[in-house]
């Protein structure tokens, strides 16, 4: 049987979501209609269905007879975000424990490996992506689909923030042992452990990225 065509204004919300997570489209930037019906080759109708969607995932802000502006994420965000989404993977990572099965343990393995080395070797980027596929592998083992999706929303507000917390001095080697807490927990069986070590995890980043804001107000350069 063939798959349904995705609707137009879901495929125009992809496209312009694209461009804020890029930095194409700024914090605060108020979009222009018009240049991005140019930009997507679309009509008006199927753009601001689009831009109704990305309001509703609190991607824009929606100003009466001004339009939308990109929304910009602030400290008190932050503040408030980080002990919500700790609490909310901290309950994956105590679900992902109870459902841990051997295959998943072999390739928890191997991922955690592939993020040492990423530490050790200094490689940013690379710690990122694979931080990144951890932290949805223990999503996926807790195969609560509500849990997924709030999750997935607030990680989307978060994206807004471009946050670049390994690069706080002494962060990366902290976060490679959080990650090693976390997934020694999983293996010994001990969900709670493994919930409160994800939810440090979550925090310290919060506070890394505090200590990056100090550290950016000071004229001395580190």
């Amino acid at each position: 049987m063939a798959t349904a065509a995705q609707p137009l204004h879901d495929t125009v919300a992809t496209q312009v979501r694209d461009l804020i997570f890029a930095g194409e489209l700024e914090p605060g930037e108020l979009l222009d209609e018009k240049a991005l019906c140019d930009q997507l080759e679309v009509s008006r109708t199927p753009l601001r269905e689009a831009l109704k969607l990305l309001v509703s995932e609190g991607l824009l802000r929606h100003e009466p007879r001004r339009g939308c502006f990109v929304e910009k994420i602030t400290d008190r965000d932050l503040d408030d975000i980080f002990p919500v989404i700790a609490l909310l993977e901290g309950r994956a990572a105590f679900e992902a424990t109870h459902k841990l099965t051997a295959a998943d343990r072999a390739v928890l393995d191997v991922m955690h490996e592939q993020l040492t080395h990423c530490a050790q070797s200094g490689d940013i980027a690379g710690y990122y992506r694979m931080n990144h596929q951890i932290h949805e592998a223990f999503i996926t083992l807790a195969d609560n689909r509500w849990l997924a999706q709030t999750i997935a929303d607030l990680r989307r507000i978060l994206r807004l923030a471009r946050l670049q917390q390994l690069s706080a001095p002494g962060r990366l080697a902290g976060s490679l042992q959080e990650h090693l807490n976390i997934y020694e927990a999983m293996v010994a069986g001990k969900p709670d452990a493994a919930e409160q070590a994800m939810r440090h995890h979550l925090l310290q980043q919060r506070k890394a990225l505090q200590r990056m804001t100090t550290l950016s107000l000071s004229r001395i350069a580190l």
